[in-house]
Protein backbone atom coordinates (compact mmCIF):
# COMPACT_ATOMS: atom_id res chain seq x y z
CA UNK A 1 0.00 0.00 0.00
CA UNK A 2 1.39 3.38 -0.94
CA UNK A 3 1.81 6.25 1.50
CA UNK A 4 -0.86 8.29 -0.30
CA UNK A 5 -3.64 5.71 0.08
CA UNK A 6 -2.68 4.95 3.68
CA UNK A 7 -2.77 8.64 4.54
CA UNK A 8 -6.14 9.24 2.84
CA UNK A 9 -7.74 6.30 4.66
CA UNK A 10 -6.48 7.68 7.97
CA UNK A 11 -7.95 11.10 7.18
CA UNK A 12 -11.26 9.55 6.20
CA UNK A 13 -11.39 7.66 9.50
CA UNK A 14 -10.94 10.83 11.57
CA UNK A 15 -13.56 12.97 9.83
CA UNK A 16 -16.51 13.98 12.00
CA UNK A 17 -19.75 14.48 10.08
CA UNK A 18 -22.39 17.07 10.98
CA UNK A 19 -25.38 15.00 12.08
CA UNK A 20 -28.44 17.17 12.71
CA UNK A 21 -30.37 14.40 14.45
CA UNK A 22 -30.25 14.03 18.23
CA UNK A 23 -30.65 11.15 20.62
CA UNK A 24 -34.36 10.60 21.34
CA UNK A 25 -35.67 12.02 18.03
CA UNK A 26 -38.47 10.07 16.33
CA UNK A 27 -37.41 9.29 12.76
CA UNK A 28 -38.81 7.58 9.68
CA UNK A 29 -36.72 5.45 7.34
CA UNK A 30 -36.69 6.92 3.80
CA UNK A 31 -35.20 4.03 1.80
CA UNK A 32 -34.09 0.44 1.95
CA UNK A 33 -35.45 -2.69 3.59
CA UNK A 34 -37.14 -0.79 6.44
CA UNK A 35 -38.66 2.01 4.31
CA UNK A 36 -41.65 3.62 6.06
CA UNK A 37 -40.82 2.26 9.53
CA UNK A 38 -40.50 4.67 12.43
CA UNK A 39 -38.33 4.48 15.53
CA UNK A 40 -36.42 6.42 18.16
CA UNK A 41 -32.76 7.38 17.72
CA UNK A 42 -30.76 5.44 20.34
CA UNK A 43 -27.25 6.53 19.42
CA UNK A 44 -25.46 8.84 16.99
CA UNK A 45 -22.12 7.95 15.36
CA UNK A 46 -20.69 11.21 13.87
CA UNK A 47 -17.40 9.61 12.77
CA UNK A 48 -19.28 6.89 10.81
CA UNK A 49 -22.08 9.21 9.57
CA UNK A 50 -24.60 6.70 10.95
CA UNK A 51 -27.37 6.51 13.56
CA UNK A 52 -28.77 3.59 15.54
CA UNK A 53 -32.58 3.47 15.45
CA UNK A 54 -34.70 1.39 17.82
CA UNK A 55 -36.14 -1.72 16.11
CA UNK A 56 -34.42 -1.02 12.76
CA UNK A 57 -31.59 -3.06 11.16
CA UNK A 58 -31.67 -5.90 13.69
CA UNK A 59 -29.08 -8.60 12.96
CA UNK A 60 -28.28 -11.93 14.56
CA UNK A 61 -24.75 -12.41 15.84
CA UNK A 62 -23.40 -15.88 16.58
CA UNK A 63 -21.34 -15.66 19.76
CA UNK A 64 -18.84 -18.26 20.85
CA UNK A 65 -18.92 -19.38 24.47
CA UNK A 66 -16.49 -17.37 26.59
CA UNK A 67 -15.63 -17.26 30.28
CA UNK A 68 -18.01 -14.36 30.83
CA UNK A 69 -20.79 -15.97 28.75
CA UNK A 70 -20.30 -19.74 28.93
CA UNK A 71 -23.64 -20.33 27.18
CA UNK A 72 -22.78 -18.54 23.90
CA UNK A 73 -25.59 -18.64 21.31
CA UNK A 74 -27.30 -16.33 18.84
CA UNK A 75 -27.75 -12.73 20.00
CA UNK A 76 -29.97 -10.13 18.27
CA UNK A 77 -28.45 -6.65 18.10
CA UNK A 78 -29.32 -3.33 16.46
CA UNK A 79 -26.77 -2.06 13.94
CA UNK A 80 -26.39 1.57 12.78
CA UNK A 81 -27.73 2.80 9.41
CA UNK A 82 -26.68 5.75 7.22
CA UNK A 83 -28.01 9.17 8.20
CA UNK A 84 -29.07 9.82 4.59
CA UNK A 85 -31.65 7.00 4.84
CA UNK A 86 -33.32 8.62 7.86
CA UNK A 87 -35.56 11.69 8.16
CA UNK A 88 -37.04 13.38 11.23
CA UNK A 89 -40.75 12.57 11.49
CA UNK A 90 -43.07 15.54 10.97
CA UNK A 91 -45.89 14.74 13.41
CA UNK A 92 -48.56 16.77 11.58
CA UNK A 93 -47.83 15.50 8.04
CA UNK A 94 -46.73 11.97 9.13
CA UNK A 95 -43.82 12.20 6.68
CA UNK A 96 -40.03 12.42 7.06
CA UNK A 97 -38.48 15.87 6.78
CA UNK A 98 -35.00 17.32 6.54
CA UNK A 99 -33.63 19.53 9.31
CA UNK A 100 -32.46 23.12 9.03
CA UNK A 101 -31.40 25.80 11.50
CA UNK A 102 -32.84 29.22 12.26
CA UNK A 103 -31.01 31.94 14.19
CA UNK A 104 -32.97 33.62 16.99
CA UNK A 105 -32.63 37.29 17.93
CA UNK A 106 -30.47 36.39 20.93
CA UNK A 107 -28.03 34.51 18.64
CA UNK A 108 -29.00 30.94 19.57
CA UNK A 109 -29.81 28.33 16.94
CA UNK A 110 -33.02 26.30 16.82
CA UNK A 111 -33.70 23.28 14.66
CA UNK A 112 -36.47 23.70 12.07
CA UNK A 113 -38.32 21.21 9.84
CA UNK A 114 -37.57 22.06 6.19
CA UNK A 115 -40.94 20.83 4.90
CA UNK A 116 -43.25 22.79 7.22
CA UNK A 117 -40.97 25.38 8.84
CA UNK A 118 -42.03 24.34 12.36
CA UNK A 119 -39.52 24.52 15.20
CA UNK A 120 -38.32 21.31 16.78
CA UNK A 121 -38.43 21.30 20.57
Amino acid sequence: MSKLTAKSSQLRARRIYKVRLRKGDTVMIRSGKYKGHTGKVLQIHPTLNKVTVEGINIVKKHQKPTRTKPQGGIVEMTKPIWVSKVGLLDSSAKRPSRIGYKLNKDGSKTRVLKSSGKEIK
